[in-house]
């Protein structure tokens, strides 16, 4: 009795994180599968990056409640890399990205990525939604998908009168449509229903149709746990030398820290317990990858949601994530079999909500009434991932967050006196920048040549070198007409000494930004 009371003492959460672990797994498999054979590798190879998500890496510090696994976010980006530089390099491809966190957490810029933009993450999201949703409808009918993002969406007419004229692909597609429709209809279920996730009861369900019906859809292939395993020959090492696939490693750190450390301030949001402590999370991440590339498996991300799955089924302590990696593994283990009985219009379905729920509907309309500059930055950048690939995409939303930012910093307001005798005087407010200068210097031409000007600077918090230049040539053309010469305080006198003070007339106020 006072050894079971010890156990008790020592975790006192077990219980709980039990229950918790058995819902995260049984979310976590259909996802692990289906996110590999989106990605074009051997569907153990997903269930290898959830095992390691689990064990490893939620055995470290971090972000206690946080699981980790292949995400369906990264599924674009590593199907390009497995088809360019094939299965043998994804290790090293992750090895090298797991070692660039591993760094990134010891130099402690785990918080920096809470500066990226929210705008651009969602957008990042929002278009991997999309790419994933057009390439998995022909995987749901069976049929091939172009390479290119334009190309999925623009063939997605053709690729359907291809399916109706063909009995397989619209058997095909009547699984998938149907594991969507089990996992909308789910959540309308009575709560106990739902204790069984939606993904596993729908993959399920396709597996006992096509078996019941002997439906002419393809299943998933297995290869086995351990010949799945792929650790990188020197001849993999040697492609680090490609430009490629150094700006691919750049791609696989920076959207999958980003999104783990998205996610964990998320996860923070749902729980009453520990916060996330980002540069440890970010070398727990990290450590993970790098065990992934050892062994050839796919990259991982902190996974919303798993994550809080496992927060909503009562899970406490970090233990809940590591047992369901260990559920994982000994899935993997003794029953691969099981793996081959799964329809891959089923997976296919799967992804397709997954990447619907990617896509932030209620969020961008709600963002267009209050910051259409944000929304529009979601939406080029979504755009851009679909329309180029999703390393330049999410490079162009990052460029017109900074573009956006640099504006906005630059407010300037320009403030006009003329008592109708005597000098014209200009006040300029805010900060001055070479964004602001084709303003500044539309109000100051259209003031009359044959008047005297006095420009006070004096409410200028920041004055650049292009506007300091800019205000110096205009006031040398301006006092070369005959008039006197411009009189500036403030920061910059570019032709005379004169101090103005501010006229307690009425004056009007020419707002330039």
């Amino acid at each position: 009795m006072s050894d079971a009371m010890t156990r008790i003492a020592k975790y006192p959460f077990l219980r709980q994180d039990f229950a918790a672990s058995l819902v995260v797994f049984l979310v976590a498999l259909p996802l692990c599968v289906g996110v590999a054979v989106a990605s074009g590798v051997p569907a153990e190879v997903g269930l290898i990056t959830g095992i390691v998500g689990g064990i490893v890496t939620g055995l470290l510090p971090g972000s206690s409640l946080q699981v980790s696994g292949p995400a369906a976010g990264l599924t674009v980006l590593v199907y390009e890399a497995v088809q360019t530089y094939g299965l043998a390099a994804l290790g090293v491809i992750v090895l090298a990205t797991g070692l660039l966190q591993l760094g990134m957490g010891a130099l402690r810029l785990g918080r920096w990525f809470r500066a990226i933009s929210l705008s651009v993450v969602e957008g990042m999201l929002a278009g991997i939604g999309l790419v994933i949703i057009a390439g998995q409808l022909y995987a749901a009918a069976g049929l091939e998908a172009p390479s290119s993002g334009l190309g999925k969406i623009a063939g997605l007419p053709g690729a359907a009168a291809d399916a109706v004229g063909s009995a397989e692909a619209l058997a095909s597609l009547a699984v998938g449509a149907g594991t969507i429709a089990v996992m909308v209809l789910w959540k309308k279920l009575p709560r106990q229903a739902q204790t069984v996730p939606g993904a596993l009861a729908a993959v399920v369900l396709a597996v006992l149709a096509v078996l019941a019906f002997g439906l002419p859809v393809a299943t998933v292939e297995v290869n086995g746990l351990l010949d799945s395993v792929q650790v990188p020959g020197a001849d993999a090492f040697g492609e680090l030398a490609s430009v490629g696939i150094i700006g691919t490693i750049i791609a696989f750190t920076l959207i999958a820290s980003a999104e783990s450390l998205f996610s964990a301030a998320a996860v923070d949001r749902l729980h009453d317990g520990p916060r996330t402590e980002y540069n440890k999370e970010l070398m727990a991440q990290g450590a993970g990858n790098a065990v992934c590339g050892v062994l050839g498996a796919l990259p991982m991300t902190a996974v919303i949601v798993r994550s809080s799955a496992n927060v909503a089924a009562g899970a406490r302590t970090k233990a809940s994530r590591v047992l369901h990696g260990v559920w994982l593994l000994l899935f993997a283990a003794l029953l691969p079999a099981a793996l081959a009985l799964i329809p891959l219009p089923a997976l296919a379905g799967i992804l397709v909500h997954a990447g619907w729920k990617l896509i932030p509907f209620r969020g961008l309309a709600a963002l267009w009434r209050t910051h259409r500059g944000e929304a529009l930055i979601l939406v080029v950048t979504a755009v851009s991932i679909v329309a180029v690939n999703m390393f330049e995409g999410v490079l162009i939303g990052l460029a017109l967050s900074v573009v956006k930012t640099a504006w906005e910093a630059s407010h300037l307001r320009t403030e006009t006196v003329d008592k109708g005798a005597g000098p014209i005087q200009v006040y300029l407010t805010g900060n001055a920048t070479f964004l602001r200068l084709p303003k500044i210097l539309d109000s100051l031409e259209s003031l009359p040549q044959d008047r005297p000007i006095e420009l006070d600077l004096t409410g200028l918090h920041h004055l650049d070198h292009a506007c300091r230049t800019a205000l110096e040539n205009w006031a040398e053309r301006h006092s070369a007409t005959g008039t006197d010469p411009v009189k500036v305080t403030g920061p910059t006198r570019p032709a005379g000494r004169a101090t103005a003070e501010r006229p307690s007339a009425e004056h009007t106020a020419a707002p330039t930004g």
